[in-house]
């Protein structure tokens, strides 16, 4: 039985939990926990939302360019009449009905900057979704690949149990013929002990990760995951890049500094001169003029016209500015300000970028060195174990020789342990530095 199917049954069984009844195992591989992640996300969800929103924002600024169509409907009853020079103008249950389309030909600049910040506002929402989805994968990432590390560990320590069990009953078969002395078998006992402790926490911490893991991907807290990603192969990094171009906060404070630069316009065009193109048709009716009408010999009839009828109108109308109190010199010098504000801020972040780049860079370099380093010591522990046991069973170690011996492996197995960890991290690290991480 090879390692990895040890380490697979380990983590179906081992890592069931303490007291808790687990569900039918998920065999999880890391796309596949990437690909849950982002499904099961809220904040990725409301991210696109947002974007959603953003589209139709700039879809409703395209329509200022266009003219608008209004229709009304009055209806009026006027008490009492209108005395018109001995004519009576009624007006109960007068009606008007018309619409008018409105057409806006200058409005100093305000409707090109408002279509330009829609525009740069939806461009900010993507953004902010791909700062949402790779955020997602960092999270994913170090959940994955830290379960997957403690699992390992939980299977080291139960090796490391194996030994001294093997270690302990050899030791008992001497003492009953007499040629250790019980202070040996004692000391085997206390290791034995803690090793079951050390191995008691990594399986609580693997449940941890565990349900942290199930949390993420959005599955049940009572199901067993067993990673199916053991096969660590970490490759020597390449030409490393210090570029943060593609990074969407850098993007994001890039286009604030556009928008500083528009309301600067807008808050200008407020001292233009509007210009605005109306026409309109309106139809009246039910008003009516009644007076007393002379049909000669002094006789005097009674008289009344209805007016029914409709009329168009073209206007121009041209709104200049005069004098505000210096209201709007104000606000194109708040904007100034606010504008002045987004370009330091730019400059800040794009320098802590930068240095997080640089050290996301010396993290994979140092983290493939410390692979290296820990492969070695690993080599070298499993040796000297080797060793140690061959001169204990001659006689030519003592207990405590191969007792450091068993512990110094277990610190290198868990030292590379940490460094593939690591390192597989770091490579996640860095690619959410440089804005690369898909």
């Amino acid at each position: 039985m090879n390692l990895k199917t040890i380490y697979t049954i380990v983590c179906a069984v081992g890592l069931a939990g303490t007291g808790s009844a687990m569900a039918q195992p998920l065999l999880l591989s890391h796309s596949q926990c990437r690909e849950m992640a982002l499904a099961h996300s809220e904040e990725l969800e409301q991210a696109d939302i947002r974007l959603r929103q953003a589209e139709l924002d700039n879809r409703i600024a395209t329509t200022a360019y266009l003219p608008k169509l209004e229709g009304s409907a009055t209806g009026a009853y006027v008490f009492p009449d209108i005395d018109m020079m001995g004519m009576d103008l009624r007006m109960r249950g007068m009606y008007m009905a018309g619409i008018t389309l409105t057409q806006p030909i200058y409005t100093g600049g305000k409707i090109t900057a408002g279509k330009r910040m829609a525009r740069i506002g939806e461009a900010a929402a993507g953004e902010q979704l791909r700062m949402a989805r790779m955020d997602i994968l960092v999270d994913a990432d170090n959940a994955y690949w830290t379960y997957l590390a403690v699992g390992r560990k939980v299977h080291m320590l139960e090796s490391y149990c194996e030994q001294m069990d093997t270690l302990f009953s050899q030791m008992s078969g001497s003492l009953s013929a007499g040629m250790i002395i019980e202070n040996d078998l004692l000391r085997i006992q206390a290791k034995q002990s803690e090793i079951h402790y050390q191995l008691q926490k990594a399986r609580n911490g693997a449940d941890l990760c565990r349900l942290s893991l199930c949390r993420l991907i959005g599955v049940d807290d009572t199901t067993a995951i067993v990673p199916t990603d053991t096969a660590w192969v970490a490759t020597e990094p390449g030409l490393l890049t210090a570029e943060i171009d593609n990074r969407p906060e850098l993007s994001l404070l890039k286009q604030q500094v556009e928008i500083g630069k528009l309301q600067i316009k807008n808050a200008r065009a407020e001292m233009l001169p509007t210009v605005g193109l109306s026409a309109g048709y309106t139809y009246y009716g039910n008003i009516k003029l009644n007076s007393l009408v002379d049909v000669g010999n002094g006789t005097m009839m009674p008289y009344s016209e209805e007016f029914r009828d409709g009329i168009g109108m073209v206007m121009l109308a041209v709104k200049v500015p005069l004098f505000h109190w210096g209201e709007v010199h104000k606000k194109v010098r708040k904007a100034r300000y606010e504008l002045r504000s987004a370009e330091l801020d730019l400059q800040k972040n794009r320098r802590l970028l930068n240095l997080e780049v640089q050290q996301a860079m010396r993290n994979v370099q140092d983290g493939y060195r410390l692979i290296g380093t820990a492969q070695i010591g690993l080599q070298q522990a499993v040796e000297n174990l080797r060793v140690m046991r061959n001169r204990y069973a001659a006689s030519m170690a003592t207990l405590t020789d191969l007792l450091d011996a068993q512990s110094q492996w277990q610190q290198a197995e868990s030292n590379l342990i940490e460094a593939q960890t690591q390192y597989k991290i770091y490579e996640t690290a860095y690619l959410r530095a440089t804005g690369r991480l898909e």
